[in-house]
């Protein structure tokens, strides 16, 4: 199984799918799950060329479970390491819902120099909490009441994550096979206990607007405009208004949980921008309209 160390000692399983000549495109995963949650865009990216690695974040899936790291700082500076250890160039980072906070904090702290484009998908900046600067945020109510119910029961807090608002199942008309729910599940499961907790602080008290304001390569925001989990005038259009040039794709009626429930059209548009054609619509930003 292939690993990568990081400088501080921590071990990191990566997948590696896709010709090795392939333009890279690096996925980083959600809360709290694992590289298998990008099972579909993967083998779609590397059947059509492109060299698509998705790795498990420290803490998660098959990697070291640590006790001291879990935080924005670290997962971007693991996301490094492995961009690094590669020798990975023209990189087109893809982040989901945390690992959009990864990749994000990634050009925050390392810069564009090995980045070609980026993409958000369903993803936590700019910054989720509720605060007197960030009056639009989400409650710290909310996030108390998930790490309550990790410690109460992280088992059936990912069930009924999966059963309902992850993937809108909790909707009417919407209808998610018990086999993508229990994927979700299985994959929770997998992380570490303290990892997976303190991860929580991580992807709703990290401000990432600073980090968004350095991104200088080609970007295009995905998001659901029913997405319960990162509400999407908190996330993605709120970050689409911070990135100069950036692309917007609404997905109507769209959950968090879009790679699985979108997964093709996902898939497609992924694979659309990587080959520069235009997805979603010019954003108007501080800087102007794209």
């Amino acid at each position: 199984m292939p690993f990568i160390t990081t400088p501080d000692g921590v071990e990191i399983f990566y997948k590696d799918w896709g010709p090795s000549s392939g333009q890279p495109i690096v996925l980083a995963h959600g809360w709290p799950l694992s590289s298998d949650s990008w099972e579909a865009q993967q083998l779609y990216l590397a059947d059509n060329g492109f060299r698509a690695i998705a790795h498990d974040r420290r803490g998660h899936g098959r990697s070291a479970q640590v006790w001291d790291g879990n935080d924005m700082d670290h997962y971007a500076d693991d996301l490094s390491a492995l961009i690094e250890a590669l020798d990975l160039r023209d990189v087109i980072l893809v982040g989901f819902s945390t690992g959009g906070g990864e990749v994000t904090r990634y050009i925050g702290r390392h810069g564009t120099s090995r980045v070609a484009k980026l993409v958000l998908v369903s993803a936590v900046p700019p910054f989720m909490l509720q605060t007197d600067d960030n009056p639009g945020g989400v409650p710290i109510e909310v996030f108390d009441g998930i790490r309550a119910g990790s410690l109460a029961d992280r088992s059936q807090l990912y069930k009924d994550f999966a059963d309902t608002i992850f993937f809108g199942n909790n909707r009417e008309g919407v209808e998610i096979s018990a086999g993508i729910r229990d994927a979700f599940w299985r994959q929770g499961l997998q992380s570490g206990h303290k990892n997976a907790y303190d991860s929580i602080a991580a992807f709703s008290a990290t401000d990432m607007r600073e980090d968004l304001a350095r991104v200088d390569v080609p970007t295009l925001v995905i998001h659901g405009d029913d997405d319960q989990v990162v509400p999407f005038s908190v996330g993605g259009q709120a970050s689409s208004r911070l990135v100069a040039g950036a692309r917007l794709k609404v997905v109507p009626g769209g959950p968090h949980g879009l790679t699985d429930t979108h997964k093709d059209e996902l898939s497609a548009d992924l694979l659309a921008f990587a080959r520069g054609e235009a997805v979603g619509e010019p954003v108007a930003t501080e800087a102007g309209v794209a």
